[in-house]
């Protein structure tokens, strides 16, 4: 179907952080499958460890026990200081599991609570759920009747959060860092304050770390950074290092709520993806990748303000970690996309006036300087904007 518009590319192999197309055109891959590929292409350990699992268990039912899985809940649960876990295939899959837990446990409390107060610009999934909890006009369109039951304030503003909760206030769901909706970072005291309110008013908070999570901000999950700890935690895309898994953690309160029956995936959890997902854990700790991320984050962050001053067209950069934005002063990001790749860097946009930066965790120093040579090429050329 022609739902995707997909750009005039054809990938056919990777390696590190590099990948190259039918043509044999090399490219440095700042796009990581949309922050998935945590390791880069054709990790050895991750390799392996894939196609060990496939000669040993690709697949068995939820019917079961899966040692693999029981592993991976309990090393996350222990990551997150949570009690439960629920696997699934993606990051839309996680927070639709997250918004029927959260209702689930009203409900089994004998509550009218059902309503969850998202952010503007947010972004939560392309389910009917998620995307209603999406806090973008454009995701929704066209999609009606859309389910009941949210509500939308702007990001880091406590005060209209306070205004929107009411007695039907079940949860708060929140992405710590906005990736698709413009690398907007959702301030420490803010997120807070947000469990501040979430306590007093006796209402659960959900963080979002689809994008987030798994070290792409220089700890395992942004969370930590603002010393609080969700209710609910959603998981995906560098989970699993290239291989579809999605998680949902939870504490043991709200997670009883999920009784037999009540919820369930057929490929959630399965030995090929909790095996793949244990390897990324697994690297990242033995090579202390969350170090890296911090020092290459900084670095990738530095050469893009540096870069900022001789581009007139960058209005702002922003972000953490490796989740860089790039603010312009037009909406053409579409444009300086396209010059990128011109000149051999795959990058991509976080709406039309915002381009993303998100590599693989395992990026070089080397790596990240000769992007940001590519990309101060890209953003001089005259296609690039109307300001350069």
């Amino acid at each position: 179907m022609s739902n995707y518009a997909r750009f005039p590319l054809t990938l056919v192999r990777g390696k590190g952080s590099r990948v190259w197309d039918d043509q044999g055109r090399e490219y440095l891959d700042f796009v990581a499958g949309i922050a998935v590929n945590t390791l880069g292409h054709a990790h050895p350990a991750l390799t392996a460890a894939i196609a060990e699992q496939a000669g040993i268990m690709l697949h068995c039912s939820n019917l079961y026990h899966i040692p693999l899985q029981q592993q991976l809940a309990e090393s996350l649960c222990r990551l997150a200081g949570l009690d439960g876990a629920f696997f699934c295939n993606s990051g839309a899959e996680a927070n639709e599991a997250a918004i029927k837990l959260t209702r689930k446990f009203f409900h089994d409390q004998g509550s009218p609570r059902r309503t969850i107060i998202t952010a503007t610009a947010s972004f939560h999934g392309r389910t009917m759920a998620t995307l209603t909890a999406t806090g973008q006009d454009k995701i929704r369109q066209g999609f009606d009747p859309l389910p009941s039951g949210f509500a939308y304030v702007p990001l880091n503003d406590v005060e209209a959060l306070e205004r929107c909760i009411d007695e039907h206030t079940a949860g708060i769901m929140l992405e710590p860092l906005q990736g698709e909706g413009g690398v907007n970072i959702a301030d420490a005291g803010y997120l807070q304050a947000v469990r501040r309110l979430c306590d007093e008013h006796g209402l659960l908070l959900i963080l979002d770390e689809v994008q987030t999570g798994i070290g792409r901000t220089g700890s395992m999950f942004a969370f930590e950074q603002a010393n609080i700890r969700p209710d609910i935690l959603t998981l995906a895309k560098g989970l699993g290092g290239g291989v579809p898994i999605g998680a949902m953690l939870a504490t043991a309160r709200v997670a009883s709520s999920f009784g037999p029956g009540s919820h369930g995936s057929t490929f959630g959890g399965n030995p090929l993806c909790c095996r793949a997902a244990l390897t990324v854990l697994d690297v990242i700790e033995q090579q202390q990748l969350l170090l890296h991320v911090q020092q290459c984050g900084e670095r990738l962050q530095k050469g893009l303000r540096k870069l900022q001053a001789g581009a007139p067209l960058v209005a702002e950069v922003r972000g953490q970690g490796l989740l860089q934005g790039v603010a312009l002063h037009e909406p053409c990001a579409a444009d300086v996309i396209h010059a990128a790749r011109g000149e051999g860097l795959l990058i991509l946009s976080a709406g039309p006036a915002v381009i993303r930066l998100i590599p693989a965790l395992n990026i070089s120093h080397a790596e990240i300087d000769e992007a940001l040579h590519r990309l101060a090429r890209a953003l001089t050329q005259p296609s690039a904007g109307d300001k350069t």
